[in-house]
């Protein structure tokens, strides 16, 4: 497994995740895979352009609620093992740890089914980690549902520990949910 920036190389097989009916949008899930396969179908270098927003350059941010916030600098890398298997996120605030309300966490991660139970989700998280010390954090923050057994336990394989118990706020669902902080 590894990370690789994503590319007209790599598009298909991303492609054919979406269509197969995977989302790393665990909120919104198909409809979110339908919006990127609307973009990369009308725009494809587009697409993979917006996935690098080290500048937080794009468009603001949609919320479930179809309210937009402004976007914060990150980016998207794909789990990787010959072809697509997940997608991992990074952003983060410049010159601070501390998040806007409407960003949960600092990384999000998603692996396809299919490629689920072999550790890639915690190859992935670990990787990332020694970016966000290079962005200045002291630590990164990652939340998960409380029913969300198997992301607990990769937020803990790579080093997370439990802040607190906490509830989203209303505009993604307002369930309770773990606050996890990897220290860097």
């Amino acid at each position: 497994m590894q990370l690789v920036t994503p590319s007209s190389i790599h598009l298909p097989s991303y492609v054919a995740a979406l269509r197969a009916g995977w989302s790393a949008d665990n909120i919104r899930g198909a409809a979110a895979a339908a919006e990127e396969l609307d973009r990369i179908e009308a725009d494809p270098d587009g697409f993979l352009a917006s996935l690098q927003d080290r500048e937080a350059r794009g468009d603001r941010i949609k919320l479930p609620d179809g309210t937009t916030a402004a976007r914060i600098p990150g980016y998207h890398l794909w789990v990787w093992d010959g072809e697509f298997c997940g997608s991992i996120g990074f952003r983060w605030v410049a010159g601070t740890s501390a998040l806007p309300s409407h960003v949960l966490g600092h990384v999000g991660y998603s692996v396809v089914p299919w490629k689920r139970a072999r550790g890639y989700a915690t190859q992935a998280l670990k990787a990332v980690l020694p970016a966000a010390k290079r962005e200045g954090l002291q630590f990164v923050e990652i939340t998960t549902d409380v029913d969300n057994v198997v992301s607990q336990k990769v937020v803990l394989a790579a080093g997370g520990q439990l802040v607190e118990r906490f509830k989203k706020p209303d505009v993604y669902g307002g369930a309770e949910s773990f606050r996890y902080r990897i220290f860097l």
